[in-house]
Order: structure tokens, then C-alpha cells, then sequence
């Protein structure tokens, strides 16, 4: 019978349990020495691994040590009277799973080679997935030289089907990594930014962490951590210690290659402030952030409040029928959303100020109308689906305007992103004239417009909802009735936007990191779409800085307009807004560049990163997946 191969593990937690286990079952010898007294060792010797008493004896006869304890213990673990160093084979392959900065790894393997002339250390990022194709399955990172990653790839290859390696140059695993931290820090501080902000407008935390869980404003971080933040969970506090850890990790790493981050340097302050911000220095990070932003949001989460969805569900089944439907701004997101009306049997009378898009629309079958007030005339629903609040307020009021037109009892729908302020002035000043209005902002983008699966959210009176929700849930896959009147829905809408925004600058600063990094910007974004990194719009927009297509789908210029609504509302309401303050200035300098009418991602072409573009598609090769 064979001698089983020996695998040990310097440094237990969660993970290294978990690797530990699939070893087992493989068919390895597994040992372990953790330095602090846990019930890891305990849980170690019960999947069946052997628990040593110092690192010498965890190292001895390993053919791959795995490392995993904190930088500040490693000189400790390796060089110590009873260290690992004096335990390692010769052949032995070193495998560090910590966060170690770059130069303390060159610092290792040159030691490692000089004292024991073992040249097998690897640097590695493993990690649990968390997309719908790899959820909690391991994915590994690993980089070095080719001997040591071609020894260390059976135990790879037990331990995970999905195995990234790059040849050569040690450190590229703790450079993806870093990029990792980056996402993930800047995507924690957006995700409390808008809770708070969700709070202060008076949304229900619950429904706001409900729908944008499904929307364009999502992230892996949101989705997992927000619900700590509005119970309270003890856990947040040394998630947030470690993401505080992780993010001075990249910003040392940045200041090395001098390198700006500006959206992680004001997340990394307002991580801080969620550690050690409150009067008490020992409160938990949800006492301190409710300090900081004036609310407390796991109270207000604690109230009673109705389900959207089952609104929705109610307000559709009582809804009346349309019969006449007129519809002015056919944009990008408008033509989509008319057209999806015309193939669902709506007769649809449109407007809009680009004659050739007109031309388009009766192409499809669909009434063109050379003014505003001509679509209106005799339609029971108006929707409106222009650019901005002057845009709104000109086809309404404006010469030849709809207003003028619209039928007493008339509901108009106003799908645009706007201020909630602006909605409830506007509902106010058209109840006057005996008109209903519908706050109904979309989310989803082009191709979902034209496919009717937008996620919608609308508010309004009863009267007015059961008048155009016909009309909501032909254009929508998920439909949304929020509770308190024209401005609910908008202010939804304005949190999933800063969100949005930021997540977008978040990418491209991520990306032209990597860049400067000296990696290969493909094969992350391949490894980043599986990890707690990962936003919608990470996904979505990072493709086209990839491919330098910047055709419009939505533009640089709307996130100036959407980050301002958020910067403008917040400032009245007196909140803190520094993530979307930051986003907004990034897509104003964009915007000052020349790519104001371009799409959203050539924010990555930005002032300090606009050097870098040439480098997306360069670099490192992946050498094998396995």
C-alpha cells in the first residue's frame, strides 16, 4: 500500500478547514499546527487531520505546506527555535494562502532559498465562489515558478476543479487578490452609503434591501451584509475589522507603485468610522455608522411595512383597461419600452424630438405625433421616458406641451430617473388639474426594456396605480408597488443609482489598477466575476472597457445627472455622501474629457487612468485552467 502524501496546514480557520477536509477524503495525510487555542484545532482532529505541537513537527515529511497565518506571525511559524523552517523538506512546495505585502514574499523565498534551498514557494488566492455557477465551490489562484506549481497541482486539483495558474513571477495571486479587497471595500462602504440614505428618505430598510438585491445597483457585499447591519449582528464587527485590514493591504500596495485610488481611499475612512468612529470606542459598527449618518437604521428595519411584491400582485388584479396609450421619449431605454408596448397589443401613440427615431417607431407599426400635445390628445395612460427633470418639465409644460391635452382623469406615468422631490412637487401641481401622476422609475437597461423585464418601482395613489399597472407589468419582470405617495419610488431609484454609479466607478478603477499591477486584465475579470468582489454592474460594464467598445447603452453624462440627484438630496437632507460624491466627481471629469456621451464604462478613460488603457488587453498569460 502506498505512503500516503503529506499535506500540512500552518494556521486553522474556516478555510483551511475546509481545504483540510477535501484532502482527507482524497486520500492525504493531513497535519496542522495553529498557535492560538480554538475550537479549529479541535474541529481539525475530528475531519481527521493530526494536530502538531509546534511547526516543526506540522512541516516534517509535508511535500506541500499550506500557510496561513497572519504577517505579523510568519517570522515566528517559519524561523523560531521550533519553526517550520527547520521541518521542510527540500523538495517541499510552500504554498502561503496569507496576505503578505509583495516584498515580504520576495523577502521569503529568497531566505527560503539561501537557508534551505527549497525554490517551491507559491503565493495563492483561494476563495469560495459566490456566483450562481461556482456558489461555494473552491476556486484557486495560484502564481510562482513552473516547477512548484506543476508539484503542487494533484493537491490543487483535489482540493478544486477550478484551478487559475500563472507561471513565473511570484505575487500575481496577491495582486488579484488585492484587486479582490479593493471591489470589496468600495463596495461595503457604498452598500451602508445607501442603506442610510434609504433610511433617511423614509424607505423601509427591508423593501430597499428586497428590490435592489434584484437590481442593477447589486452586489455580492450588499447582498451578504446588509442584513447584519440592520440586525445588529456581532458578526459585522470583524468583518468590518478585516475589510479594514484588506483594504490598508491594497492602499499600501497602491502607494508602492504610486498609484491613485481615490474611491478606495474615501471607502477606507468610512470603514473607520464604521470600527472605531462611535463615542464608544468598543460599540458595534452599526451603533457607530447610525452616529455618523443621524439615523438609526436597525430600529427603523424593526417596523412593520407591506410587501411590495404582493401589492403589486393585488393592484394588477383590480387593473383597468388601456386602450389608448401615448408615449413620449424614445431613447435607448424608451424605444425598447414602446416597442414591447407595440408587440403586446397596445395601440401607441409617440413623441420624441429625434425625427429619425420616429420614422423607426412607425416602422413598427406604432402613431407618431409631431409634438407633445398631439400624443396626448384622448390617451387614458401618458407615459414619459425622457433624459431629465428639464426634459420632463418641457414636454409637460413646455410649448405644444402634453399637459394642455390630457383628459381630465388622465394618469401620467413618469418612468425617468428624477429627484423624489421633483415627483412630489409635480404630482402636486397635476392633481390640480385633475390628472393622477405614477412615480415609476425602471431598472434594467436596454435589452430588458425591449424584452418587457424591467424591474419597476411605483408609487402613487391607489386610484392612479390600478389605472397604469396594465401597462407596469407588461414592461416588467418584477414589479414593485412601494407605500408613501409620488417621490417613494424615486427615492428607491436614487439609492439603486448611487449604487449603480459607484459600482461602476469602482470597476473602472479595479480595472486600471490591475492594469498598472501588471496583470492581465481578461483572465481577472474571469477569476473577479466568481468572487465577493463581484457587482451587477462589475459584470455588466467591465466587458466593454475590455473590448474599448464605449457605444452608448447608457452614458457617462446620466451619471453625472443621477449622482447629482443623489449628492443634491443628500445635502438637503443633511446626510453624509462621500462614496457618491467621489463617483460623481470621476464621471464629471469623464464627462470634461469628451466621453460625456459615451457609454458609462469610459469612465475608466479617466484623468489618472487613461494612461493605462493600452495595458487592458496586455501582460501575464494564463498558462493553464485546470
Amino acid at each position: 500500500m502506498a505512503t500516503p502524501i503529506v499535506v500540512s496546514f500552518l494556521g486553522l480557520h474556516g478555510l483551511s478547514l475546509e481545504l483540510a477536509s477535501l484532502l482527507v477524503r482524497s486520500g492525504y495525510r493531513v497535519k496542522g499546527f495553529e498557535r492560538r487555542e480554538s475550537l479549529a484545532s479541535v474541529s481539525f482532529l475530528d475531519l481527521g487531520g493530526e494536530d502538531c505541537v509546534n511547526p516543526l513537527e506540522a512541516s516534517r515529511d509535508a511535500a506541500v505546506v499550506i500557510v496561513s497565518v497572519p504577517e505579523e506571525e510568519i517570522a515566528d511559524v517559519f524561523f523560531q527555535q521550533d519553526g517550520a523552517l527547520k521541518g521542510f523538506q527540500e523538495n517541499a512546495v510552500i504554498v502561503v494562502l496569507s496576505t503578505l505585502s509583495i516584498s515580504l514574499l520576495h523577502k521569503l523565498e529568497k531566505t527560503l532559498a539561501d537557508e534551505t534551498g527549497i525554490l517551491g514557494l507559491l503565493d495563492a488566492f483561494v476563495f469560495q465562489g459566490v456566483s450562481e455557477d461556482y456558489k461555494d465551490k473552491i476556486i484557486i489562484v495560484a502564481s510562482g515558478n513552473q516547477e512548484a506549481l506543476h508539484k503542487a497541482h494533484t493537491v490543487f486539483s483535489a482540493i478544486s476543479q477550478t484551478v487559475y495558474t500563472f507561471e513565473g513571477e511570484l505575487g500575481i495571486a496577491s495582486k488579484i487578490r488585492a484587486v479582490n479587497f479593493l471591489l470589496e471595500g468600495i463596495h461595503l462602504a457604498a452598500a451602508v452609503e445607501a442603506t442610510f440614505l434609504g433610511a433617511c428618505a423614509r424607505v423601509h430598510p427591508t423593501i430597499l434591501y428586497d428590490i435592489i438585491s434584484n437590481a442593477a445597483g447589486s452586489s455580492w457585499i450588499f447582498v451578504d451584509v446588509i442584513p447584519k447591519l440592520l440586525t445588529g449582528d456581532l458578526i459585522l464587527t470583524n468583518y468590518l475589522r478585516a475589510c479594514l485590514k484588506n483594504t490598508g493591504f491594497v492602499m499600501d500596495l497602491a502607494k508602492s507603485i504610486l498609484f491613485p485610488l481615490p474611491l478606495l481611499a474615501t471607502a477606507f475612512q468610512n470603514l473607520i468610522d464604521g470600527s472605531f468612529g462611535g463615542r464608544d470606542k468598543n460599540s458595534a459598527p452599526s451603533e457607530n455608522w447610525e452616529q455618523k449618518f443621524g439615523v438609526n437604521v436597525r430600529e427603523a428595519a424593526t417596523k412593520q411595512c407591506c410587501n411590495p411584491v404582493e401589492l403589486a400582485s393585488d393592484v394588477v388584479t383590480m387593473s383597468k383597461v388601456v386602450h389608448k396609450l401615448g408615449f413620449i421619449g424614445l431613447g435607448a431605454m424608451g424605444f425598447g419600452m414602446a416597442s414591447h408596448l407595440l408587440k403586446s397589443g397596445f395601440i401607441v401613440h409617440a413623441y420624441d424630438v429625434y425625427k429619425p427615431t420616429l420614422s423607426r417607431f412607425a416602422d413598427l407599426g406604432g402613431i407618431i405625433g409631431n409634438f407633445p400635445e398631439e400624443v396626448a390628445k384622448d390617451v387614458e395612460v401618458l407615459l414619459i421616458m425622457v433624459a431629465n427633470e428639464a426634459q420632463a418639465e418641457s414636454v409637460l409644460y413646455g410649448e405644444a406641451g402634453s399637459v394642455s391635452a390630457l383628459l381630465d382623469g388622465a394618469t401620467i406615468i413618469l418612468s425617468s430617473t428624477v429627484s423624489p422631490g421633483f415627483v412630489t412637487c409635480l404630482g402636486k401641481k397635476l392633481k390640480g388639474k385633475g390628472i393622477n401622476l405614477v412615480d415609476a422609475p425602471v431598472s434594467g437597461g436596454v435589452k430588458r426594456a425591449a424584452e418587457g423585464t424591467l424591474t419597476t418601482m411605483a408609487s402613487g395613489t391607489d386610484e392612479a396605480l390600478s389605472c397604469v399597472s396594465t401597462v407596469l407589468s407588461v414592461l416588467s419582470e418584477k414589479l414593485y408597488i412601494i407605500k408613501g405617495g409620488c417621490g417613494a419610488a424615486s427615492s428607491i431609484k436614487m439609492v439603486n443609482q448611487l449604487l449603480a454609479g459607484v459600482h461602476i466607478a469602482a470597476a473602472a478603477e479595479a480595472m486600471a489598477f490591475t492594469a498598472r499591477l501588471g496583470l492581465k486584465t481578461k483572465e481577472l475579470f474571469e477569476v473577479l466575476k466568481n468572487a465577493s468582489g463581484y457587482s451587477w454592474m462589475f459584470g455588466n460594464r467591465v466587458p466593454h472597457m475590455l473590448e474599448n467598445d464605449y457605444t452608448p447603452y447608457s452614458a457617462v453624462d446620466i451619471f453625472v445627472k443621477d449622482l447629482g440627484i443623489v449628492c443634491n438630496e443628500s445635502t438637503k437632507i443633511k446626510i453624509p455622501h462621500h462614496m457618491s460624491s467621489i463617483a460623481h466627481q470621476l464621471f464629471i471629469s469623464a464627462s470634461a474629457s469628451g466621453w460625456g456621451r459615451y457609454d458609462d464604462a469610459a469612465i475608466v478613460k479617466n484623468g489618472q487612468w487613461i494612461q493605462l488603457n493600452l495595458l487592458l488587453q496586455q501582460n501575464h498569460k494564463v498558462v493553464r485552467k485546470f
